[in-house]
């Protein structure tokens, strides 16, 4: 993306989808039994899926290979989800850009790409997914709480804001998305279900065939949730919002604590690197004169020694309502320093779309960018 600023784009809705099933959140053997259901050959599921899941179109008359009395039953009795872009906007730097994107029943959540050149290797084109249009944990440093839980997303739902991004790509003659975080609105373990029949379509070598080790699912610590993702073993990436080393801090910032304190939480992450094999994530917002002491980053290097874990330190982002400030660079980097010395593997988050309100904690279905809402 170029220096462009602040991009602002207002598309028209088109008509209502008032059908009763979204073929976006099917696979193969789920439109195979519709297709059979219709009286036609079981190979058409098999181009179905092809040009919604690999082409990305949202319109059965744009499948050609299709025969025409096909489509008009399709365009009778299906839809492709499609949200309208209500607005986006893009980064000053002109590596993030955000997607205001509204359902048919008119609910809005945002979604979040990020570029990142990379000039030995490959472009990585990131994804942050949304999984609820709200979200019901509570946790007290971010914006997506602030309004509450409305709704989880279908799978339909999640998989169409992949194509939102891709399409983007497509217009800015960038290179494919590439990878995929569940990091968006909503608390993605609540809405396991989805989030993991969106991962399989996504995953689908008939789709967009991203690899399971370039998905990241991320949660603030519902147990039960974690340890049913290890047993589905999809070698995904598991990213744990920790956020405090001990148990009141946490319980205040988050209070999904109350519920699963840090002991547990720990427990099911480790039972789910062991499971898995794959190095778990944890998520650490610095938060100025709240969890950013000396004490705490020794806390939370001891907590996690030992463990098959990477550390992912997260400057605070500003959220006028919270009241939270970002902690001064030099303590951001003491606070790494620390962990590291525990022997954890520590990194410091690349900051990206903080200005046009993108980045984490940032989300809350709306666009506040230089006066866009």
């Amino acid at each position: 993306m170029g220096q462009t600023g602040c991009l602002l784009l207002v598309y028209v809705a088109g008509k209502e989808d008032n059908k009763l099933i979204d073929l976006l959140g099917l696979d193969i053997k789920e439109i195979e039994e519709l297709v059979m259901e219709l009286g036609y050959p079981v190979f058409r599921a098999k181009q179905i899926f092809h040009w919604i899941q690999n082409k990305g179109v949202t319109s059965f008359q744009e499948m050609n290979n299709l025969p025409k009395d096909l489509r008009a039953i399709l365009d009778e009795k299906f839809f492709i989800c499609a949200p309208e872009v209500s607005a986006r906007v893009e980064s000053v730097l002109g590596d993030t850009a955000k997607f205001l994107l509204k359902f048919k029943d008119g609910s809005s959540i945002e979604t979040v790409l990020m570029t990142y050149d990379r000039e030995e290797s490959r472009d990585r084109n990131t994804v942050c997914l949304s999984t609820q249009v709200g979200c019901g944990m509570g946790c007290l440093f971010c914006a997506t709480g602030l309004s509450g839980m409305v709704r989880n997303l279908s799978a339909g739902e999640i998989v169409a804001q992949v194509w939102a991004s891709e399409h983007w790509c497509q217009d800015k003659n960038l290179s494919n998305v590439t990878n995929i975080v569940y990091m968006g609105m909503g608390e993605p373990l609540a809405n396991l279900p989805a989030v993991i029949k969106s991962i399989t379509l996504l995953n689908h070598p008939e789709g967009l065939n991203i690899g399971m080790r370039r998905v990241t699912v991320s949660t603030c610590g519902l147990v039960p949730q974690i340890y049913q993702l290890a047993e589905d073993n999809l070698g995904v990436t598991l990213a744990v919002s920790l956020h405090a080393a001990e148990n009141s801090l946490r319980s205040r910032l988050m209070p999904i604590n109350n519920k699963f304190p840090i002991e547990d939480v720990l427990e099911a992450a480790c039972f789910y690197a062991e499971k898995t094999g794959r190095r778990v994530t944890y998520e650490y917002i610095l938060l100025k004169g709240v969890n950013d002491r000396e004490k705490d980053a020794w806390a939370l290097g001891r907590l996690l020694q030992g463990h098959l874990a990477n550390v992912n330190i997260i400057p605070a982002n500003p959220v006028a309502e919270t009241g939270f400030l970002r902690p001064d660079p030099q303590v951001v980097t003491k606070f790494a320093q620390i962990v590291t010395s525990c022997g954890v593997s520590t990194y410091i988050r690349e900051e990206k779309g903080t200005d046009i309100s993108a980045a984490c904690g940032q989300l809350r279905r709306r666009l506040t960018n230089e006066g866009v809402t």
